[in-house]
């Protein structure tokens, strides 16, 4: 093999390279390389410094604080005692329904509607 061969056997080389990558891409159905993402394998990983994940951090801790606090005040809100009517309360206006009923003041509800 002398030195003036070896760019006409490295230049079949490269033909029948390219062949085969014509030929591989032949099979997919387009015929051009894969649209969209790019596998797992071929990302690039983004790194990211401690400074900026600890900011990111305290930012996440913030807006969760901001959560529960929405979450507590709701919660006090719901938790006012119920007023209850005393069966005193209970027994004076049955007491003045009735009276009402018998005076003619109260109409039954069938002719209201």
């Amino acid at each position: 093999m002398t030195i003036n061969s070896i760019p006409t056997e490295l230049r079949a080389e490269r033909d029948r390279i390219h062949q085969a990558i014509s030929a591989l891409e032949a099979i997919n159905s387009t015929g051009h390389r894969r649209a969209g993402r790019p596998p797992r394998a071929m990302r690039k990983r983004r790194t990211v410094s401690a400074a900026a994940r600890a900011r990111m951090a305290a930012a996440q801790r913030a807006r969760w604080a901001k959560v529960r606090a929405q979450q507590k005040a709701k919660q006090a809100q719901a938790s006012k005692p119920v007023r209850r009517m005393s069966a005193a309360a209970r027994r004076k206006l049955s007491r003045l329904l009735k009276q009402r009923w018998a005076q003619g003041k109260m109409k039954p509800r069938a002719e209201v509607r």
